[in-house]
């Protein structure tokens, strides 16, 4: 797996919203933090804070050319997307990789651009970012540890993360490439050219406003599907603003997960800082990392 190059001080970052609309000014403090705090110059394009009037902040060719304008561009070195919603499966097939493939650069962002990630890692070996987007900076969102660990991922500081234990949780010791994202798109890549290898990986997963008969159905997909078996390790992040059915689904989430993968003999972990919230660590997808599923603690460190 190929690592970009990192960044160094005065380097250029682009910012594109290839999905879901997003208002100029909730990327203000983001872009002043980039340049005033950490030092970095930034391109902002097209589709952030655009005249589109739908869901979309454009057109499919309108996202597509300003996506692929930042990846062709040699002056940015890094791409952060704005927001995510939904909207990059629509143009992934026809985005071009031949440049981005001869010059990489991390590319960070999280939910809908879960197919992005797997796309890129699956069909070029070359890692991304699976992190906080612009909007995390938001109400003193860059002080926290999270966003900041998108300031590591990318200078090149090796990511070792903590967090608490769970009842449920397997132990075990388990080292991989790391694998996954949002459940809902993970699972959408199954029978697409996006759709990543499992077997002898580490695989995250998190979700948001999802009821719960539709995680146990995704889950459930991805068990019949094989993405399950012969794992390294599993990795269970937060599934938030969650709901259920006017007939109760009759499982809390952590048990519905339980459930679905207490046969597996491998390491696993529920409740990781990995989500929708603020909690959400950077991630380096297809990237080697140990996990540790301990009596006491449970620890992911990259090697």
């Amino acid at each position: 797996m190929q690592q970009p190059p990192y960044l160094q001080p005065g380097d250029t970052i682009g910012i594109t919203c290839p999905a879901g609309f997003m208002e100029y000014k909730k990327a203000e403090e983001c872009i002043r933090v980039l340049q005033d705090l950490w030092g970095f110059k930034v391109k902002v394009g097209k589709t952030l804070g655009g005249e589109s009037k739908t869901y979309f902040s454009g057109t499919d060719e309108e996202r597509l050319d300003d996506l692929q304008a930042m990846l062709d561009d040699d002056e940015v070195k890094a791409i952060l997307f704005g927001r995510g919603g939904y909207g990059m499966g629509r143009i992934i097939e026809k985005i071009k990789f031949k440049k981005f493939r001869k010059n990489p650069k991390w590319v960070a962002g999280f939910s809908d651009i879960t197919i992005f990630h797997n796309h890129v890692s699956h069909n070029y070996k070359i890692a991304t970012l699976h992190a906080p987007m612009a909007a995390a900076f938001n109400d003193k969102g860059y002080l926290n540890k999270y966003v900041k660990s998108l300031k590591g991922a990318l200078t090149g500081e090796k990511a070792n993360y903590s967090c608490r234990v769970h009842k449920y949780n397997q132990q075990g010791e388990a080292t991989g490439a790391l694998v996954g994202g949002n459940l809902a798109l993970f699972t959408h890549t199954i029978g697409t050219n996006s759709e990543p290898k499992t077997k002898g990986r580490i695989l995250f997963l998190e979700d948001i406003g999802e009821q719960k008969y539709n995680i146990d159905r995704m889950l459930t997909q991805l068990k019949r599907a094989g993405k399950l078996n012969n794992l390294a390790g599993l990795i269970f992040g937060r599934f938030t603003d969650t709901s259920d059915t006017d007939r109760p689904f009759g499982e809390e989430i952590d048990d519905i997960l339980y459930n679905l993968v207490k046969e597996y003999k491998y390491p696993v972990c529920y409740n990781f800082p990995v989500s929708h919230d603020a909690e959400n660590y950077a991630l380096k997808i297809g990237v080697e990392y140990r996990l540790n599923v301990a009596k006491a603690n449970v620890t992911l460190s990259e090697q």
